[in-house]
């Protein structure tokens, strides 16, 4: 009997994240949802003011989607700055649509989508901001109300900041476990946590992928107590703590990772070392007794010392400064204007202009719901083209159906025409917590959602025209990721790989520079741990891509994982030259400074890096890190060679 053949992973991504769905119930984020667009849109049914309701109801919905588990101080960017872009987006499609423009809509909205493509490529917080822009133009375009362009606006803004209030003072008003928001002393212990695990993995086959881990955890961490800060935010007591003690497991970090380039496992009573410290930053108690191992390696030299470091900082003493691991005003610039950015952009505008054109031709008055799902669907943060088309396809079908069985149900007369759109908006806020973890269950959910809001506003259509809206939408999405040119998974791969290992050069670089300050070298690691995950998130996303794009992109897996190997050997590199090991030989680190910075622009410009120039022989004794370097970029030109 012939075994069956196992399905490509473009067919098998959308049941992948059905796993995520056992993770505990976000119980504060529920009851915000709750709170939310239900009572909103209910006081504007109540109160006669149907299209008011509806509108602020929006916003509400838009603040639960980007609600996810935040600081206080990050929150509000989080769920501001896309209302802030959504009330922009609002403003100027309403303001489109009063001018009459018949089919001078289609290059409008493109326009607007160029815009808004090149502010997703800036990061994540700026790709819900640009997605909210596009939908709301297109809404604001098409969804006819008796409100003006700057109402519209201002009531999207109220909703938004109903849930970042909600968050801010529940807590205060049920002050229990289950409501209390993730802060910025969770963050930091969960890095802890990571420390312990990748302590416990050394010498094993399981390092690298504890190591992935905490890059994770750092990165969560630094996004908590660094990114996304208002202007004149300033640091208390307890966020400078918990800045000092992050510090702290950076350095902590530095000798595990030594450690890990040395490959010898860690005893069990120093591998406990991380999670004392855990317990301590989640307590607030003294962390007690520290074990650090014996100096005889410099792995352990580097432990000891991080050790010490801890104990001083947990009793009290500031750490060394580190600072922030963000992009700066420039980077972000450049991402925008930079060919991800412009590639991105033109495939939105695409979408959305082609979308707008045949929903302009098709019967019925209400045309801005293909255009919007299209916007929706372009969104490469949310998976493979195939899998975000079938998620939403079966997602909107589940939706629809649930949508027409309620409207048959209840028909007009069944306790008020609009009590029962209310109730259903009600309930799938409060799901939609649970529902971000898989696109097709968001969509099933949010579908509903969306239909008792513009059943409100006078379409009382039962959604089976949006079930033909959404699947025309699949196909505009699908046929534009077959272009080439429009920031496909190529271009994702190509931009977060060049960032990647540009990031491990100027690692290597500060490395090798004599008396460079610990904080700059220890902010650029981070740097370089921090590209490399995305990196490695483009290529795994990409690697589950249709093809041809899945299975040529995917061959770039073990690259990354290379460059990982190179960053860990360049930290093992400076911990070693800390302790007094000769400088390796200049000509030879200039050789590969140079060689990843050929690397870097060959991946930029997408052509196989196969003409790297390496330095011959190897590097002995105290340089051994260094030819640990060589000998992965060696990997590098190897697998591309392929």
């Amino acid at each position: 009997m012939r075994a069956l053949r196992t399905p490509p992973d473009w067919l098998t991504h959308p049941l992948r994240g059905v796993r995520a769905l056992r993770g505990p119930v976000p119980w504060a984020a529920v009851l915000r949802g709750a709170l939310g667009v239900g009572p909103v849109v209910a006081v504007g049914v109540a109160s006669g003011h149907t299209p008011f309701g509806m509108l602020a109801g929006l916003g509400v919905m838009f603040a639960h989607i980007n609600d996810r588990p935040a600081t206080r101080a990050t929150r509000v960017v989080r769920i501001g700055l896309p209302a802030l872009a959504g009330a922009v987006g609002l403003l100027t499609g309403a303001w489109l649509g009063t001018l009459g423009l018949g089919v001078w809509i289609v290059p409008a909205l493109a326009a607007v989508g160029l815009v808004s493509g090149a502010i997703s490529a800036i990061g994540p917080v700026c790709s819900s901001a640009g997605v909210q822009l596009m939908v709301l133009a297109v809404v604001g375009a098409g969804m006819p109300l008796p409100v003006s362009p700057p109402a519209r606006a201002g009531l999207l803004l109220i909703g938004a900041a109903w849930v970042i209030a909600m968050a801010a003072l529940l807590p205060r008003v049920l002050p229990s476990r289950q409501v209390a928001p993730t802060g910025e002393r969770e963050a930091v212990a969960a890095v802890y946590d990571a420390l312990a695990g990748l302590m416990t993995a050394v010498g094993s086959d399981d390092g690298q992928a504890a190591r992935r881990k905490l890059t994770a955890a750092y990165d969560a961490a630094y996004e908590a107590l660094y990114a996304h800060r208002l202007p004149l935010h300033r640091v208390d007591e307890e966020e400078r703590r918990s800045r000092d003690r992050l510090a702290v497991a950076g350095a902590l970090s530095e000798g595990i990772l030594t450690l890990l380039w040395e490959d010898e496992p860690v005893p069990e009573r120093i591998a406990r070392t991380p999670a004392q410290l855990a317990r301590s930053v989640r307590t607030g108690l003294p962390p007690g007794r520290l074990p650090a191992p014996v100096p005889d390696t410099a792995g352990n030299v580097a432990m000891h010392r991080a050790v010490l470091l801890a104990a001083r900082v947990f009793d009290g003493e500031p750490a060394p400064p580190v600072g922030a691991v963000v992009p700066g005003h420039r980077q972000r610039l450049r991402r925008a204007l930079g060919p991800a950015g412009r590639e991105y952009a033109a495939r939105v505008a695409l979408c959305v202009g082609v979308s707008t054109a045949i929903a302009q031709h098709l019967p019925g008055a209400h045309w801005y719901w293909l255009p919007a799902t299209a916007a929706f669907l372009v969104k490469p943060d949310m998976g493979p083209l195939v899998s975000r088309a079938v998620s939403r396809a079966l997602g909107t079908a589940v939706g629809v159906a649930v949508f027409g069985a309620l409207a048959t149900l209840f028909a007009p007369g069944a306790g008020g025409p609009g009590s029962w759109p209310v109730a259903v908006a009600a309930v799938c806020s409060a799901l939609i917590p649970v529902s971000v973890r898989h696109f097709a269950l968001q969509t099933a959910v949010l579908t509903p959602l969306l239909l008792s809001l513009v059943y409100l506003g006078g379409d009382t259509d039962p959604g089976f025209t949006r079930l033909t809206d959404t699947l025309l939408a699949c196909g505009v999405v699908l046929a534009a990721g077959a272009l080439p040119g429009l920031g496909g998974p190529r271009a994702q791969v190509s931009v977060r790989l060049s960032l990647a290992v540009r990031a491990t050069r100027d690692h290597l670089d500060r490395v090798l520079t004599a008396e460079a300050p610990y904080a700059t070298r220890l902010r650029l690691r981070r740097e370089a741990y921090r590209a490399l995950a995305d990196a490695r998130r483009a290529v795994e996303v990409a690697g589950a891509e249709h093809p041809p794009f899945g299975r040529d992109l995917a061959a770039w897996a073990p690259v990354v994982l290379a460059l990982e190997k190179i960053v860990d050997a360049v930290t093992a590199c400076g911990v070693r030259l800390d302790q007094g090991a000769p400088q390796p030989d200049p000509a030879h680190a200039s050789r590969l400074r140079a060689a990843l910075s050929d690397l870097a622009d060959a991946v930029a410009t997408r052509r196989p890096p196969t003409d790297l120039v390496l330095p011959a022989g190897t590097a002995a004794g105290d340089c051994a890190t260094i030819a640990d370097v060589t000998a992965g970029l060696r990997t590098v030109r190897d697998l591309v060679a392929r």
